[in-house]
């Protein structure tokens, strides 16, 4: 048995570690151990604050997911005061939600997830005719023709198709070709190029693919644009308590939202679509098909067990969340829980969750009984506090083996995360675009859907249509490593018809004449309750995000972030098991102990943000402690 550590994982959103004791007999893993290594103390940051002002401190959360927060608090804030916003602002929130999808997944599958994949020093193998070649055969054969429902459609034609040309794939092999030979690798660096995976693929693949990683880094830029438009920049862009701050006029040249700005937000739409339909989706299952086809259908973990989701996009404005009126008018009701789906569909358990959940103590909770807090020894740390009663206190206990600064071996008897651990009923679950997929074709196959929206359709047909190309059935490959790398990317092709749906939906609003964006009746804190409490929903990039915000006589007295990679990378908890990021670990085979690639891509497969499970401030904002992980530098640490 071999004790096999990586610290830092890179290519994620923070910091984090993981330990797992391999057989180097069989590959088996026999344990895995997930460590966020960062303390999150932004929740405390909020207390004593103007709740107008949520949105704009627990944002910075993170500077990759960004205004997944902000919709998270905006709509806490809102279900807690009862604010209803206007048509307007539901559209273009949700348009902007949609977007920042799209760029998310392209980021994270060509920047931190490719090299798991493919590799630039496998491409110097590849010849460009035969790679020009390919990149049509490819075009041809994985391009998946879902569209949203017919709108305004003004694309012309199809735009930034990828180039197949043996020059283009040349200079791009030359390129990279300077790059390892001048032993620099960059970009490409910290990773074990001589792992027996990167033989999977034909040499062609990997150029084609690098070629792409190498554009995207400029294309991604753009699917953002309309966070520009209508939230002033990104990250970070602007909202208000209400709606959106960004006034409309078509006859205002100098409004925030005009005609001209209308059309820029339309042609990065159009980008959008055409960027996942022509080189996101293909080249994804161009190589996952080869996975599965030599048999990698491992890495699934929790998600065969257990997933769960809160539900998506809705199609109306909505007058709270913690009353129901949420899950009324979603165009995605994923917000349920499916147990057993390696079963088959129509075996899997659904678990609807409703509006009486959300307040529901035993339903929504959080442990800490591995995880560096401590809760009052009346409750004790193995007891599941719901998040409006949440307590964030730390206790850091070290690890095994080694010191405070230099760790050896985690406790994983005991604490060993900066992770609480999310519980729903007192279990765990996975969380993500898997789950979201998972919970809508359970759904349909149980005929729990009889009325499918458009969008619902969509996902199963996606699904169906992945099944024809992989030959295998979705419970078989949908709970693996590569169906949570595939329905990431069948989130972006939706989330791409979403932005278009929701600019359509909000171009024909303004030609009927309505402008109104906000909604301020309630902005003056003298027509609040003196106490009350709200919850927001929202199905992130990374999955099902949950905000729980207590206000007392104006002011913030208690503020719960429960988000995805909380959900995915918490320790385990005594009663429920292992969470996903371990069961997932667990549930991969490893083939060389010392290079354990199959570890870091399995865990990459989730896309972790651990800066959003994590933070490192005290209850002032002052800085605790630095820790440096980089393996050139050595272990330091300014206190």
């Amino acid at each position: 048995m071999k004790h096999v550590v990586v610290d830092p994982v890179t290519r994620i959103e923070g910091h984090l570690r993981v330990e797992v004791q391999v057989d180097e007999a069989t590959g088996k893993v026999q344990d895995a151990v997930s460590s966020g290594t960062a303390w999150r103390g932004l929740e405390l940051v909020m207390n004593d604050r103007d709740p107008r002002d949520a949105w704009a401190y627990i944002q910075r959360i993170c500077g990759v997911c960004t205004t997944a927060h902000a919709l998270g608090a905006l709509r806490a804030v809102e279900d807690a005061l009862g604010i209803k916003i206007p048509k307007n602002a539901n559209y273009i929130r949700n348009l902007m939600a949609a977007s920042l999808t799209v760029q998310d997944h392209v980021v994270h599958f060509y920047h931190l997830h490719a090299l798991d994949w493919v590799s630039p020093v496998e491409a110097l193998k590849a010849n460009p005719e035969a790679t020009a070649a390919i990149q049509n055969q490819v075009l041809n054969t994985y391009q998946l023709p879902f569209r949203g429902p017919a709108g305004l459609e003004t694309e012309a034609f199809a735009k930034d198709l990828p180039r197949a040309t043996p020059a283009y794939y040349k200079g791009v092999q030359d390129r990279v070709k300077k790059i390892v030979e001048s032993g620099q690798l960059g970009i490409f660096a910290a990773q074990w190029w001589d792992h027996p995976d990167y033989q999977l693929l034909p040499p062609e693949v990997h150029l084609m693919a690098v070629a792409h990683y190498i554009e995207m880094l400029d294309k991604q830029r753009e699917l953002v644009i309309p966070h520009v438009i209508f939230g002033g920049k990104n990250p970070h862009p602007h909202y208000v308590v209400g709606g959106m701050p960004c006034s409309i006029s078509m006859n205002d040249g100098n409004s925030p939202i005009n005609t001209a700005r209308l059309a820029i937000v339309d042609r990065a739409i159009n980008l959008t679509r055409a960027l996942v339909n022509t080189y996101y989706l293909p080249d994804l299952l161009a190589i996952g098909a080869t996975y599965v086809q030599r048999g990698y259908t491992d890495g699934g973990g929790l998600a065969k067990t257990r997933v769960l989701g809160f539900g998506a996009y809705p199609l109306e404005t909505f007058a709270g969340t913690a009353n129901g009126d949420f899950f009324k008018s979603l165009l995605v009701r994923c917000n349920g829980v499916v147990e057993d789906f390696a079963a088959g569909p129509t075996k899997a358990r659904f678990t609807e969750v409703k509006a009486e959940d959300l307040s529901h103590p035993e339903v929504f909770g959080e442990s800490v009984g591995h995880a560096w807090y401590e809760y009052p020894a009346a409750m004790g740390d193995a007891k599941a506090l719901h998040p409006w009663e949440g307590i964030t206190r730390a206790k850091y206990t070290g690890p095994k083996m080694g010191s405070a600064t230099d760790w050896k071996e985690l406790n994983e008897q005991g604490k060993y995360s900066w992770l609480k651990t999310p519980l729903w009923r007192g279990k765990v679950c996975e969380v993500g675009p898997l789950a979201r997929y998972i919970i809508i074709y359970t759904k349909a196959k149980q005929n729990l859907l009889p009325d499918m929206t458009w969008a619902e359709k969509m996902m199963v047909d996606q699904v169906e249509a992945v099944s024809k190309v992989l030959k295998l059935a979705p419970e078989v490959w949908l709970p693996t490593m590569v169906g949570r790398t595939a329905a990431r990317g069948l989130d972006a092709q939706l989330a791409a018809e979403m932005a278009r749906f929701f600019f359509d939906q909000l171009v024909a609003n303004i030609n009927a004449g309505d402008t109104q964006v906000a909604n301020m009746e309630k902005w003056d804190p003298s027509s609040w309750p003196k106490k009350t409490r709200g919850v927001g929903l929202y199905e992130a990039p990374r999955g099902a995000l949950s905000h729980w915000v207590n206000i007392e006589k104006g002011r913030i007295t208690n503020y719960q972030c429960i988000v995805p990679t909380t959900w995915n990378a918490c320790p385990r908890d005594d009663k429920a098991g292992h969470g996903a990021y371990e069961l997932a670990m667990m549930d991969t085979q490893v083939k060389v102990a010392d290079k354990p690639l199959e570890i870091v891509k399995v865990v990459r497969s989730f896309d972790p943000c651990m800066a959003c499970s994590t933070h490192l401030f005290n209850a002032k904002g002052e800085k605790l402690r630095v820790v440096t992980t980089d393996p050139y530098l050595g272990a330091s640490v300014d206190a």
